[in-house]
């Protein structure tokens, strides 16, 4: 890529961590617009919000990503079938299957008890030495109390077995896009949201009393509490910080008795002196 591109590149990722996440298809949408020699860029290095299906078979909810995309169709975690049907789609191999399969009943299990509502979906693929996988997490508010709101998460594993699968090292890269819009006759319309990428490291023993589930497991959890700490010191803090100066809660009357107190107190200081 040209180092004009690369330029333009960085000014539009850059322009998009800044936007809200709630309007990305379009904010992206936009870009490409903009600049069309960076589409394929765009498309692969954007993390968009992810969309909910219905898998027909067993009729339970699945999301959507480039990573279960084979042409136009996707596929399902719960029955491993395309939709539309694609009998020669990409799917994982035996072995990695059951692995996907503990996998999506695990995080399932992870999602009830941290979101207590949401959708999550794993999805794995073969590697030359070990694997990669995603698991993605939505939970989307439903409006009540005039307050709107989303979480999507996407974390990207990648696993390199090593001395003959007793060892293994990871490597997770996490994004969470977070979005909260609240309409009050009292307080007004105010939009808070943002999004947050983080990518960590490390080597872990793989045992039968340690699999890799448990050590994926762990990292993930691990991640999305520091991300929901960052997330909650840089956006909410930062705004109720904002808040507090803009806003007082004392009425006027009151401000001002304490300021003549002052005053006051100031004037009989400087007398005795």
């Amino acid at each position: 890529m040209p180092a004009d591109q690369d330029q333009q590149l960085d000014c539009a990722l850059d322009l998009m961590r800044r936007l809200p996440p709630q309007q990305i298809e379009k904010n992206l949408s936009d870009l490409i617009d903009l600049v069309p020699d960076l589409c394929e860029d765009l498309l692969s290095s954007v993390d968009q919000p992810l969309k909910v299906t219905k898998d027909k078979s067993t009729g339970r909810d699945y999301l959507l990503c480039d990573y279960n995309r084979d042409g136009d169709s996707y596929r399902s975690p719960w029955s491993n079938t395309y939709d539309p049907p694609l009998p020669d789609g990409a799917v994982p191999s035996d072995k990695l299957r059951k692995l996907e399969v503990d996998a999506n009943t695990a995080f399932d299990q992870y999602r009830e008890m941290y979101f207590e509502a949401g959708v999550s979906s794993v999805y794995l693929w073969d590697l030359d030495h070990g694997f990669a996988g995603v698991v993605l997490i939505k939970k989307a508010g439903d409006g009540s109390k005039k307050i709107k709101g989303c979480w999507d998460s996407i974390h990207v594993i990648e696993v390199q077995e090593k001395s003959g699968g007793k060892n293994a090292h990871y490597k997770l890269t996490s994004t969470v896009m977070l979005w909260m819009q609240t309409n009050k006759e009292a307080s007004g319309t105010m939009n808070l949201g943002g999004s947050l990428t983080r990518q960590i490291e490390q080597d872990n023993a793989v045992s039968e009393n340690q699999p890799h589930l448990v050590n994926i497991g762990r990292m993930i959890e691990d991640m999305e509490n520091k991300i929901r700490g960052t997330l909650n010191e840089i956006y909410f803090g930062k705004t109720r910080d904002v808040v507090n100066d803009l806003r007082s809660v004392r009425n006027l009357s009151e401000a001002r008795m304490q300021q003549d107190a002052q005053r006051a107190i100031a004037d009989a200081l400087k007398q005795r002196k």
